[in-house]
């Protein structure tokens, strides 16, 4: 026969265990061991339970087997799950604070029933229960519980529930839940992101994004976001407007924002992008813009993943969020770059830079517009003294060159007169000279050979009385010698001569060439030539040229030769 529990409340446990009841720990309930008598546990005894435990039935046909009725030992099964739901509430008349996760949930009626586990850090389940939150408790305990924490009752969540275990024998085991801790909830979504923050501030990564250059402009931007979600609407209601204009392109990417594995496949999807973007463009995009509507803190929570962060954190490109609403904040939102409280706010901010851009432009334009303005202001006045000063001096280097070149002209032509006059004196003079010494020299040699016949006359006479035979002899070599020197004294006066006429002559023709050069010269100078040059003749009206101020009367009327004709001026008396 087997054991027999009891319904043991608290206080008669001392009782019950006088009488020789005992103790199931496994099953937390009393028992009478097999062969004791139960009448003294009758009060204790499951209600469908007889004091003999023995039921006898007879049903109509059965035959009697050995004359006796059959009889069927045992309790029904009502009768036995009754015992253990009495034992359950036996044990458990109050809610217990347990820590547990919802998997499952399903409203119905304003009933809200769970489906709750937990689950150890490799995520292996080591238990798992049903659970209830009734109508009126659901509307008295779950509205503080989203207005404190921001949260809503959904998969994933971890909650401190007080819950109490009911066993009944239509439904079986679940959990009945009357209260909710919010801090608990609030502590387990900050603890978690605050073990994200240590670990990239350990590794150096946290402010990396951070510290990128915030960009100047945006021509190109890659959004990520959940497709077709509300804040991605929000946001193109302005961007494709930017887009349209030509101002900035906006390349969109999708994924899941919530539920198991949607970190890692944003992560993936960010990747993915950005690899085809440095392969199909030259440069990077200006900017990686994060996207997602408001929802319940543990919706974004699941956001809130180490491996998501960090890809943030070491992104080439500054990243801007605009995750859910004002309050709501994420560690994707703290490592970004630029945290935005709600899409239509990123795109607005995208929007004042490229503004603030086209203003500076428009500034700078207006400046340089002025500054040419005024450039070419001071450039035209720079000018009009340059024209005016350039003007004036070639109007006086005119002048002087007109008053020069007549002097010079006049100079010239006096000093080739002069000059011809003189190499004309100085020929004359050569020539006389070398007429006179000519002369000079022919003169003196016949001058000296009779003298030196008579001296040669006496020597011979002299030598002939000296001796016949020697003045013979030498008078043939006193002839001779005396021929020789008659006849080189006529060749040197011949070569003298010769000499002196060529010099003559050469000096003459020198004489000549120089004047005739200097005459090249002075005609050279003369009015065509200065007309060719860009310069102007004025004549008075008989001809005459005009060379100063001085011969001019005022009212006088003049005439100025140009290179390409002449016209007549008269001398203003105001000049």
């Amino acid at each position: 026969m087997p054991h027999t529990y009891l319904h043991v409340p608290f206080r008669d446990k001392d009782s019950a265990k006088a009488m020789g009841a005992r103790w199931d720990a496994l099953l937390r309930q009393w028992y009478v061991p097999e062969g004791r008598d139960l009448s003294p546990f009758k009060v204790w005894l499951p209600a469908a339970t007889e004091s003999d435990r023995v039921e006898v039935t007879q049903s109509p046909g059965l035959p009697l087997q050995g004359g006796r009725v059959a009889v069927t030992r045992g309790i029904s099964l009502s009768g036995l799950l009754a015992g253990v739901s009495q034992a359950v509430a036996q044990a458990y008349t109050a809610g217990v604070w347990t820590l547990l996760e919802i998997v499952e949930l399903r409203v119905s009626g304003g009933h809200v029933f769970l489906g709750v586990s937990e689950r150890d850090s490799q995520g292996v389940v080591l238990a798992r229960a049903s659970a209830v939150i009734w109508q009126s408790v659901a509307a008295h305990i779950l509205p503080g519980f989203e207005q404190a924490t921001g949260a809503q009752l959904a998969p994933g969540i971890k909650l401190l529930v007080r819950a109490r275990p009911v066993f009944k024998p239509q439904h079986g085991f679940s959990l009945e839940i009357d209260a909710v801790d919010s801090d608990y909830t609030l502590g387990e979504l900050e603890a978690r992101k605050q073990h994200i923050r240590d670990q990239l501030q350990q590794q150096g990564l946290f402010a990396a994004n951070k510290q990128l250059p915030t960009p100047w402009d945006y021509n190109a931007v890659l959004v990520v976001a959940p497709e077709g979600g509300a804040g991605l609407g929000d946001f193109q209601a302005e961007a494709n407007r930017l887009q349209q204009l030509g101002i900035c392109q906006f390349i969109y990417v999708f994924s899941r924002f919530q539920g198991e594995g949607a970190a890692a496949d944003i992560a993936l999807v960010l990747q993915v992008a950005l690899a085809d973007w440095s392969a199909q463009r030259p440069g990077p995009p200006d900017a990686l813009v994060i996207l997602r509507g408001g929802g319940a803190v543990n919706d974004l929570a699941w956001l809130n993943d180490y491996a998501l962060a960090r890809l943030i954190c070491e992104s080439p490109v500054p990243v801007l969020t605009g995750i859910g609403h004002e309050r709501d904040s994420t560690v994707l939102d703290e490592v970004a770059h630029t945290k935005y409280d709600t899409p239509s706010k990123v795109i607005a901010g995208i929007e004042q830079t490229i503004v603030r851009r086209c203003a500076e432009a428009k500034a700078h334009y207006a400046l340089i517009q002025q500054g040419a303005l005024e450039s070419i202001a001071h450039a035209g006045a720079e000018i009009s003294i340059l024209d005016w000063t350039v003007r004036s001096e070639a109007q006086r280097h005119l002048a002087l060159g007109q008053r020069g070149s007549a002097d010079l002209f006049g100079r010239v032509r006096l000093d080739a007169i002069q000059q011809v006059h003189r190499d004309a004196e100085h020929s004359l003079e050569c020539m006389q000279e070398v007429k006179t010494k000519a002369l000079a020299q022919v003169a003196q040699a016949r001058s000296s050979v009779p003298l030196v016949w008579g001296q040669i006359s006496l020597e011979a006479a002299h030598q002939a009385r000296s001796g016949a035979a020697q003045s013979e002899a030498l008078l043939s070599g006193v002839l001779e010698h005396a021929h020789s020197d008659t006849r080189y004294a006529l060749v040197v006066s011949h070569d003298a001569m010769q000499q002196f006429g060529s010099l003559a002559r050469q000096s003459v023709r020198d004489a000549g060439e120089r004047s005739a050069a200097l005459l090249r010269e002075v005609t050279g100078q003369g009015p065509d030539k200065t007309l060719r040059r860009g310069f102007a003749l004025v004549h008075a009206r008989n001809g005459a040229p005009v060379t100063r101020a001085s011969q001019v009367a005022e009212g006088t009327e003049l005439q100025i030769e140009f290179q390409d004709g002449h016209r007549v001026a008269t001398v203003n008396p105001s000049a």
